[in-house]
């Protein structure tokens, strides 16, 4: 497969159609689309970030609503959405969309089915939507992604593709490419005569040497005993262990199609949950664990108590995206961990996909009585300045100038905290709405600069980490199932992952597994949470899509 992330999906045209066994031609054709045009007033419930006060005063909704001559009545919240949802659904007392509710491909299958969700297949056309159907037009990978499998779609496509092309770089990396980055007090290991570890082994006897010596007392002044010489969270996106099983010869990280689903270069698929080099890693890291080098807390703090650990100067070793965010005014003595190198040699990091397509972000239910005028409302969303400002915030707020190249300039950090109190991305996640968003990777050559802080993640992506790496082969995230193969992964995904997280957390703080335990949940893998059926679809979904690309 291309090392080029993103090239792959410029080939998925044909591919993806053949997952999805159908071009978009529509769904339910008996039933005629609705083109009435008398409805102006619409309810929406959805999602919104945590520190978002909501939409009703939102500037940049509010135009929009005002151009397309209507108005919305909003029903969003931070928490309890998938609740909310199911009880709109099953009372029959549905809005007339739901927006940033993250429906799977299942449940749009499902619904649209009902008829519960329209086909929207009939209004993307370039009378009514012309900035979507130009987009798909000039991306059928796209339209692809979001078709199901009775060749209807039941939601409006939301991706960002951001990676590292979008600064520069001649080769395109996706920013999920590698979620967490590790590093480690260079001031610690400097005070104790270490270098910087380039092997797990060498790495426990840094971390034992910051335990014994207790540097954050030692060097920072902490109360006696603060030492926390490794501090993760577990299987978490960018702040968990999961990079230092590199050594091992693998990384599994949470995963958009599956945890724990790797793809050889052969076109293999493999969970590596039942490995033996996976039962191997648990042992290793339990002896760490153990031996309080890897904090006591990791399977029950947040992220929040991470971060507070980190910038009062008691971690030595952790993960995160930035250096700065994570370690605070201590940022200066961290540097970053190579992929560290196992007992035996091994080190791989198996890379993630970029963050696809999604097709849950904007469905129309069936109590809307004119779509037509609710769609010419989120077309809008498919212009570049537009979502740009549905993303970060308002032109005036998030973007103040443009560059000589005629780009939006992101808000500063500096700027931020000077005219509104607060960083850059918390003044983000104020402005950001949830929904339809669709980032294509032109626009940061095109409309606006990429923010500071993705520069920096992908500039470290690229120059440091990527080279680490030897095999980019990833799962292909926007490979549309079947109905079938659908319901098999509705009915087992859960409790599949559920169990092997389950017993991965054990194994780490207990110890374990002895033969006898490993055997029982090798079995209890195949027969009884659905592995070999999951296995089957994954391969069956990724061979098409190999013959299609053939």
């Amino acid at each position: 497969m291309s090392k080029k992330i993103f090239a792959a999906a410029a080939a998925a045209a044909l591919l993806l159609t053949a997952c999805s066994g159908g071009s978009g031609s529509g769904a339910n054709t008996s039933d005629e689309p609705n083109m009435s045009t008398d409805q102006t007033s619409f309810k929406i419930m959805g999602g919104q970030s945590a520190l978002s006060p909501g939409y009703k005063d939102n500037e940049v909704l509010n135009n929009l609503q005002k151009e397309a001559g209507i108005t919305i009545e909003w029903n969003t919240m931070s928490e309890g959405l998938s609740e909310q949802v199911n009880i709109a659904i099953n009372g029959n007392t549905m809005p007339d969309a739901f927006q940033g509710a993250g429906f799977s491909n299942y449940d749009l299958a499902n619904y649209g089915a009902d008829g519960m969700f329209i086909d929207l297949t009939p209004y993307i056309t370039e009378d009514i939507m012309p900035n979507l159907t130009k987009i798909l037009n000039e991306h059928p990978e796209i339209r692809a992604a979001i078709t199901m499998d009775d060749g209807g779609i039941y939601g409006l496509p939301a991706a960002e593709q951001m990676g590292t092309a979008g600064i520069g770089k001649e080769e395109d990396y996706s920013i999920f490419t590698i979620p967490q980055f590790s590093m480690i007090n260079k001031k610690w290991l400097d005070d104790l005569n270490l270098e910087v570890p380039t092997t797990l082994d060498e790495l426990h006897t840094a971390l034992k040497a910051f335990k014994d010596n207790d540097m954050a007392h030692k060097i920072y002044g902490a109360d006696p005993g603060k030492t926390i010489p490794m501090s993760t969270g577990f299987d978490e996106w960018c702040w968990g262990q999961n990079i230092f099983y590199a050594g091992f010869g693998f990384t599994n990280w949470i995963n958009d199609v599956c945890n724990d689903l790797v793809l050889d270069k052969s076109g293999k698929v493999n969970f590596v949950c039942d490995d033996d080099n996976y039962r191997a890693a648990l042992t290793y890291f339990h002896d760490w664990y153990a031996e309080g080098l890897m904090d006591q807390q990791m399977f029950s703090q947040k992220d929040s108590d991470l971060i507070s650990k980190c910038q009062n100067g008691y971690v030595g070793v952790s993960t995160w995206w930035y250096i700065e965010e994570i370690m605070g005014n201590y940022a200066e003595d961290y540097v970053f961990l190579p992929v560290l190198a196992g007992p035996d040699g091994t080190k791989n990091v198996t890379v993630r996909t970029g963050g696809g397509t999604n097709s849950g972000q904007l469905s129309i239910t069936k109590e809307c009585q004119s779509p037509v005028n609710l769609l010419k409302f989120y077309d809008m969303w498919y212009d570049g300045e537009t979502v740009m400002q549905l993303q970060y915030g308002p032109i005036g707020t998030f973007f103040l100038e443009k560059n000589d190249k005629g780009l939006w300039k992101s808000i500063t950090e500096a700027q931020a905290q000077e005219k509104f109190g607060k960083g850059a991305g918390e003044l983000k996640s104020t402005y950001e709405v949830a929904g339809p968003k669709l980032i294509l990777s032109n626009y940061y050559s095109d409309v606006f600069e990429m923010e500071d802080r993705a520069i920096e993640r992908l500039t470290d992506l690229y120059d440091y980490w990527m080279p680490q790496v030897a095999d980019t082969t990833t799962y292909p995230i926007d490979c549309v199932f079947t109905q079938d193969e659908l319901e098999t992964i509705d009915m087992y995904k859960v409790d599949f992952q559920n169990f092997v997280a389950e017993n991965e957390g054990l194994w780490i703080k207990n110890g374990g597994p002895t033969d006898e335990e490993w055997a029982a949940y090798k079995d209890k893998l195949v027969n009884s949470v659905g592995m070999e059926d999951l296995l089957k679809v994954y391969q069956d979904a990724y061979d098409r899509y190999a013959e299609a690309m053939n």
